[in-house]
């Protein structure tokens, strides 16, 4: 199994003993209600169950004082009226006679996980916990917080398993300052929150969730806060504050290991956060996070107070952890202006410290203040979540979720056991038809490739199979047919990322239903909206700033229903560059990725892009090294061209 689940039924023992509205939020239906839905959607099945432990009193020691640790002990004895004079002394916490015993599995369920990802017994998994931890700070509970999971987690991995850089990604609608704190002058640990904010207005009040709090002395650079000073925060912004922000300096930070502070206030429909990000855009979120670290990502609970939205989106993240294809993201690809300013104050603030930001940096042209409107009432937002989860429906995995094609009867040889290996062919009077639009496709090689690709579309087309790898001796012939018949069977829009000598199809409508984006062309061009050109990037960070400033960003605001990728002659990618590609392309049409790839018929490739297709990890792309100026601008020239039509682009918000 792959992924691993930690969770234990005392950890629902601690519960509020009197009134207080602030507090009654965190209660233990939080827990129970997701562990339901995860077994509802047959995922706890799915996963390796791991027994929680508590933590001892050593390695809570990692992170808090023995006089902290000795105060909680202490609480086990007191009756009701001392744990409330207790809990008053603290912002937003309260205390039960359990608290000590379930704060302690918290910590040991969250070291149980790490220990299993870094020993290799899994990839990645989800620790299913509560008290959450991200507030609590060396002597104090804050904010519902206990002990610090996530930070000592971060702490254990550095001592037991000599990690050297963590990074650390708190998407609870909450500023984690017990994490910043903790960190703050530490450079081997990367500690990246979004957060409402509302210039300061918003709990926990404090200056230092500002983007400009970028840490302390050497670990100046290594705190980076993107708040959000506005409600209704939905799925475009997300999405837009990890390409913009979080991947780029997590690449160039190339940690070993991911720990996700998961708060899910931070969706829709939660009364913390009034934020409007749906379930699956988690799912996304996560995928995106499984490129670093060779996919060693280790998820905590943190908040989430509205007990659907919370159950969904917890099932998406497990989902996604399993390698299932996350379903497309809902509502309109537009962030919205605050969160450009945001984002915008973030990268100024972070430009001095990481080289993937200076080189992207450049003030874009003046865009449009239109675009969606806040609507923060609760009740609204309700109703929404209510009518989403109403039309979401957790597609079940197809029955075969990657397939490869080849040519070479051995070729299939080093394949992974759960790939298929497809040998079906489309009928020889379909393929002849197909193939009579070009001369390549004539020759015998080229024509029984081309039935297996036709056949191998179809599957996924049809919901039988998610994504696939073919290999074809004619790329361009062969992409420009599995183009047109997609749009003759079912896909309204397909993008096509041709990589290689690959041109545009000459008498191809430029309707708008096609997104051509040519990597390796002559020029830096945007011949149109719907078809981009852009040379080869010569360096590991030019590749990575094309990737997510240009491809990502066009690729989710087009929202495909297919992806076709085309690694055609002379493509010049380096394996691990070819797999990130593929692995990013999962996402923005819900996993319909097929791989077209001109090369001699070894397993090699194939084998490498159908791993990633299934949902593992990419091979590392090596050290970062910065993009030569010519790369740099000619990002920028395409990014002025293309940002008033495709809104993903922007990085910044209109003067």
């Amino acid at each position: 199994m792959r992924t691993a689940l930690v969770y234990h039924e005392d950890m629902t023992a601690a519960r509020l003993l009197w009134e207080d509205p602030e507090c009654e939020i965190e209660r233990p239906e939080r827990l129970t209600a997701a562990l339901r839905r995860l077994q509802q959607g047959g995922l706890e099945q799915r996963c390796l169950q791991l027994a929680p432990r508590e933590a001892s009193e050593a390695e809570l020691g990692l992170v808090h004082s023995p006089e902290y640790v000795s105060l909680l002990r202490g609480t086990q004895a007191l009756d009701t009226q001392e744990l409330r004079a207790l809990s008053g002394q603290y912002d937003a916490v309260y205390f039960h006679p359990s608290t000590f015993h379930c704060a302690r599995l918290a910590v040991g369920a969250t070291l149980q996980l790490v220990d299993a990802v870094l020993m290799g017994a899994v990839h990645n998994g989800l620790a299913l916990v509560r008290p959450p931890g991200h507030h609590s700070q060396r002597a104090a509970a804050n904010g519902f917080c206990v002990f610090n999971n996530v930070a000592i987690a971060a702490r254990h991995a550095q001592q037991k398993h000599g990690l050297q850089r963590i990074l650390i990604v708190d998407w609870d609608v909450h500023h984690g300052q017990g994490i910043q704190y903790i960190f703050e002058d530490d450079p081997s640990v990367l500690y990246f929150s979004w957060h409402r904010y509302e210039h300061g207005r918003f709990w926990p009040y404090l200056r230092e969730s500002d983007a400009d709090a970028v840490g302390q002395g050497k670990g100046r650079g290594f705190t980076v806060n993107l708040p959000w000073n506005q409600v209704g925060m939905g799925n475009a912004d997300y999405l837009a504050a990890f390409l913009h922000v979080l991947l780029p300096v997590a690449f160039e930070f190339d940690p070993e290991l991911v720990l996700v502070s998961a708060g899910f206030d931070s969706a829709i429909g939660d009364p913390e956060g009034q934020m409007q990000a749906t379930p699956e855009c988690f799912g996304h979120l996560t995928q995106l996070l499984q490129v670093l670290a060779g996919g060693r990502v280790c998820a905590v609970l943190e908040g989430g107070y509205h007990l659907e939205s919370l159950s969904q989106s917890v099932c998406m993240v497990v989902r996604a952890l399993l390698g299932d294809p996350a379903p497309p993201l809902s509502g309109p690809m537009e962030p919205h202006r605050s969160a450009l300013e945001s984002i915008q104050s973030v990268r100024t603030a972070q430009a001095p410290h990481w080289t993937s930001l200076r080189q992207q940096d450049g003030r874009t042209s003046p865009v449009s203040p239109g675009g969606p409107t806040f609507k923060a009432v609760e009740a609204q937002a309700s109703a929404v979540l209510s009518s989403l989860l109403g039309q979401l429906h957790l597609h079940p995995t197809p029955p075969v979720r990657t397939a490869v094609t080849l040519t070479a009867p051995d070729a299939a040889l080093g394949l992974p056991p759960a790939v298929l290996h497809q040998e079906g062919s489309a009928p020889q009077e379909e393929t002849r038809a197909w193939a009579r639009l070009h001369e390549a496709l004539a020759q015998d090689t080229a024509f029984t490739a081309l039935g297996k690709v036709l056949h191998l579309l179809k599957g996924i087309l049809d919901g039988q199979v998610s994504s696939g790898v073919a290999m074809t001796p004619a790329a361009a012939a062969t992409l420009d047919v599995a183009l047109r018949c997609s749009l003759s069977h079912r896909a309204q829009r397909v993008l096509c990322v041709a990589v290689g000598q690959l041109d545009w199809p000459p008498d191809l409508a430029n309707d708008g239903r096609t997104l051509w984006l040519d990597i390796r062309g002559k020029e830096a061009a945007a011949l149109s909206p719907f078809h981009v050109s852009m040379p080869l990037p010569g360096t590991t960070g030019a590749f990575l700033s094309c990737v997510l400033a240009l491809v990502l960003p066009l690729a989710y605001g087009f929202r495909p229903d297919l992806v076709l990728m085309a690694l055609g002659p002379a493509q010049g990618l380096q394996e691990p560059q070819a797999a990130l590609l593929a692995a990013l392309l999962r996402g923005p049409a819900g996993g319909r990725v097929l791989v077209l790839v001109e090369q001699e018929p070894t397993s090699q490739l194939a084998g490498i892009l159908a791993r990633v297709l299934h949902g593992d990890a990419p091979p590392s792309l090596g050290p970062f090294s910065t993009a030569p100026p010519e790369d740099t601008q000619a990002l920028l020239y395409l990014r002025r061209q293309l940002e008033a039509q495709w809104k993903m682009l922007q990085v910044a918000a209109p003067s």
